[in-house]
């Protein structure tokens, strides 16, 4: 495969209608339509910010489906991998608009085609054509073949000598329970670089209480570099190099909290792709942060490069 990318994702993105109006959701009656997710949130952001990336997924062979590839498509993803199907349909979700704080989002998913990705659909020239996998624990509970992809791709960048971040994305809702979501996460991220938790997330994977604690942790199971988000006091890393806390960046007003742990991976890795010093990645990731809970949409605060350089000056 002649085509090279910074980096590559997989997941199940989604067909998003989100209210147009404050208010329970049954009684709103206007929506507009966007792309959501997890990953497709990151390799937006990792693509604005000029790193050419691939998302690996199914899609259904349906509306919603075309929908999210003309979506990514926009946004200078990699397509090239995206299969669809007509035997399963198309994810979607529907979210409220909040003044500030969180919104209410219910999801439709169940059986849905990118919940059948399966190690069948895994293509190892695609895989080696990117220098980073970046992985959420979303993708391992939505099924067992989801699950089986995750570390089949994790263990196969690492074989080719490539780096791997994890960022837990904790859904307890999707788990059978939280003893299945703690050990399954805390497997995976024996697997990967760079693991990208919130305190309250190291919280419950570890049983420990301070930053300091949860990175050990992980540290002593493999991982290189962990760094913890503090939410507005900004974050804490440690790597086998060195420690250290990063100011968060001031926020005017929280309008939407969805997509800002989305957003801190994308400064955090876009930056160690670029080489640069860690608490320089971290105060890059502290800044893509503070940009989507200050915007409305789930990416329409992930900066381009000019966008970002600007907000970091000030």
């Amino acid at each position: 495969m002649s085509k090279q990318l910074d980096a590559v994702t997989f997941g199940e993105p989604m067909a998003m209608f989100y209210a147009n109006e404050t208010g329970p959701l049954h009684e709103v009656f206007s929506f507009s339509k966007a792309l959501a997710g997890a990953e497709s949130n990151v390799a937006t952001g990792l693509s604005r910010l000029n790193h050419p990336t691939g998302y690996v997924t199914k899609l259904g062979e349906d509306n919603f489906g075309h929908f999210i590839a003309q979506a990514m498509k926009k946004e200078n993803i990699d397509t090239d991998n995206i299969t669809f199907t007509k035997e399963n349909s198309t994810g979607m979700l529907i979210k409220s608009k909040v003044v500030t704080g969180d919104p209410k989002v219910e999801y439709f998913r169940k059986n849905s085609a990118a919940s059948k990705l399966s190690l069948v659909d895994f293509d190892e020239a695609y895989f080696n054509a990117a220098g980073h996998l970046h992985v959420t624990s979303i993708s391992a509970a939505l099924s067992k073949s989801c699950h089986e992809f995750s570390i089949h791709a994790m263990e196969f960048m690492k074989r080719q000598g490539k780096t791997v971040s994890l960022d837990p994305n904790l859904r307890p809702s999707l788990w059978p329970d939280t003893e299945t979501m703690v050990n399954t996460i805390n497997d995976l991220a024996t697997r990967c670089d760079w693991f990208l938790p919130g305190l309250g997330e190291g919280k419950i994977l570890t049983g420990l209480s301070t930053p300091e604690e949860i990175a050990d942790y992980y540290l002593a199971r493999g991982v290189s570099l962990v760094v913890i988000k503090l939410g507005p006091e900004g974050a804490y890393y440690k790597s086998t190099e060195g420690e250290g806390y990063v100011d968060g960046f001031k926020v005017e007003q929280v309008v939407d909290t969805v997509g800002a742990g989305d957003g801190f991976a994308v400064g955090v890795i876009s930056a160690m792709l670029e080489k640069l010093p860690i608490a320089e990645a971290v105060k890059r990731g502290n800044a893509i942060g503070a940009l989507a809970v200050m915007s409305p949409g789930d990416m329409d605060g992930l900066p381009t490069r000019e966008e970002l350089a600007k907000f970091m000056q000030q």
